[in-house]
């Protein structure tokens, strides 16, 4: 089972599994979240697809046909009836960082307003009543109450997210809503669900018309919902699996006992670095990873943040230069159309991860985390003059930009860590690479070919 049909489950997750060993004895039925539109789309073309890999030499096409089932994620029975089924082994998770729910602190929040409406929901259900949870982890708990209740076995919910130990960050969302709930579920969940914690990295743009026009043109076929993504792959796992799983380390990724000092590399060196591009890049007009990394002040402020962050990756084996050289290549790689807006999403949900830790190992060093600084400074600058940004938090945003200086500044900066929000030190830090980034906007433009 997945729940988040998108492009980038299709390039990942469903690409480790049709090259698994043994892919002939496993199928994935996906669920879409917010909109249908991809389930309907992949049924039509009984749910094949063309997965194109994009390098500088050129496109490769492969027909991916490990989905074998694409659903409304709306359609709450069907998600019911396949989780109770005994050959259910595995339920994977892309729902996105926001959809977790949890508070700040990481504990679960029961008034949050999602949580508070799935607990309506499920209580009714669990009373005789109808209705359906509304979020993609409400939906899911209901699906293991069904699994209880029909007698089935264990099995592994496995998050790839882009959330540290995003394995506990489900365990607690999911335990929580389900202990919430207060019929004995969370104690069912607690000793018959595994949660695998991962670390997944595959760049994959947002598919084009051109795109579509392309497989037509190479493939001699019509293709609805191709997905493009970057030749390079990787997938870390940690955790149990009590029902089985397919043989993805035969196709390439890798389990450990330890997962932290992987999730730690690819959540600050790449998933902050595209936090810095996104924000930065748009403020000097850019809008692709390649264009704002060919742009020197951004390159800069890459650069600088991985330099702080590369001072807390002192496990074995995680050859930081040779990574850091890997990424400028991916990163620069102008065939692959990484837009920034895309990356830009959800940004006091990502900063939480990718910006405050490294800033705050920074400080308990002495150093002044100059270089983490810069990445809130620039989202706060992002936030001030963007129209249409996207954020679980964004009426909270949008109150805070009517604050001025230095209140405005701690306002946003509490939204994303009340303990950065609420240290003078920080905030004046913060305050003083406001509007840093843009101040030779016009001078360092570089132009780009498109």
């Amino acid at each position: 089972m997945h729940l988040g049909l998108g492009a980038f489950h299709r390039s990942h997750q469903a690409w480790y599994t049709q090259h698994a060993s043994d892919a002939a004895e496993w199928g994935i039925a996906a669920f879409t979240g917010r909109r249908p539109d991809a389930a309907t789309a992949l049924s039509t073309q009984d749910c094949l697809y063309t997965l194109v890999e994009r390098s500088a030499g050129g496109d490769s096409f492969e027909v991916i046909g490990s989905i074998v089932e694409a659903v409304d994620g709306a359609n709450v029975d069907r998600l019911c009836e396949l989780i109770a089924a005994n050959e259910t082994a595995v339920v994977m998770l892309t729902i996105t960082e926001a959809a977790y729910g949890l508070a700040a602190d990481g504990t679960f929040d029961a008034d949050s307003p999602a949580a508070a409406d799935d607990l309506r929901a499920l209580s009714a259900i669990a009373a005789g009543g109808t209705g359906a949870p509304g979020s993609p982890l409400g939906r899911l708990v209901l699906a293991l109450a069904g699994r209880r209740d029909s007698g089935g076995g264990p099995l592994a919910v496995v998050s790839c997210d882009n959330l540290s130990a995003n394995g506990d960050v489900a365990r607690r969302a999911v335990l929580g809503l389900a202990a919430a709930l207060g019929t004995g579920l969370g104690e069912w969940i607690g000793a018959n669900v595994s949660f695998v914690s991962t670390s997944v990295d595959r760049i994959t743009p947002r598919t084009t018309a051109e795109d579509i026009e392309e497989v037509a043109e190479q493939c001699g076929y019509s293709d609805s919902s191709p997905v493009v993504a970057e030749p390079f792959r990787n997938w870390v796992l940690s955790g149990d699996f009590p029902a089985g799983r397919p043989r993805w380390e035969e196709a390439g990724a890798v389990v450990v006992d330890d997962i932290e000092p992987y999730e730690n590399r690819k959540l600050w060196l790449l998933n902050g670095s595209h936090s810095i591009l996104a924000y930065a890049g748009q403020l000097r007009g850019h809008s692709t990873v390649a264009q704002a990394l060919a742009d020197p002040v951004c390159r800069k402020a890459v650069e600088d943040f991985w330099d702080e962050a590369a001072n807390h990756l002192n496990a074995d084996g995680l050859a930081i230069p040779q990574y850091r050289q890997a990424l400028l290549e991916r990163f620069g790689n102008a065939r692959i159309a990484h837009r920034l807006a895309q990356i830009a999403a959800d940004g006091t949900t990502k900063l939480r991860m990718r910006a405050v830790p490294v800033l705050m190992a920074e400080r308990a060093a002495g150093c002044t985390g100059a270089g983490s600084a810069l990445m809130l400074a620039a989202w706060i600058d992002y936030v001030a003059t963007s129209q249409d940004f996207q954020d679980p938090l964004a009426s909270e945003i949008q109150a805070a930009n009517t604050l001025e200086g230095g209140e405005r500044v701690r306002a946003l900066l509490r939204l994303v860590s009340a303990s950065i929000g609420n240290d003078a030190a920080i905030v004046d830090l913060v305050q003083g690479l406001c509007g840093s980034l843009t101040a030779n906007k016009a001078a360092a433009a570089v132009p780009t070919r498109p």
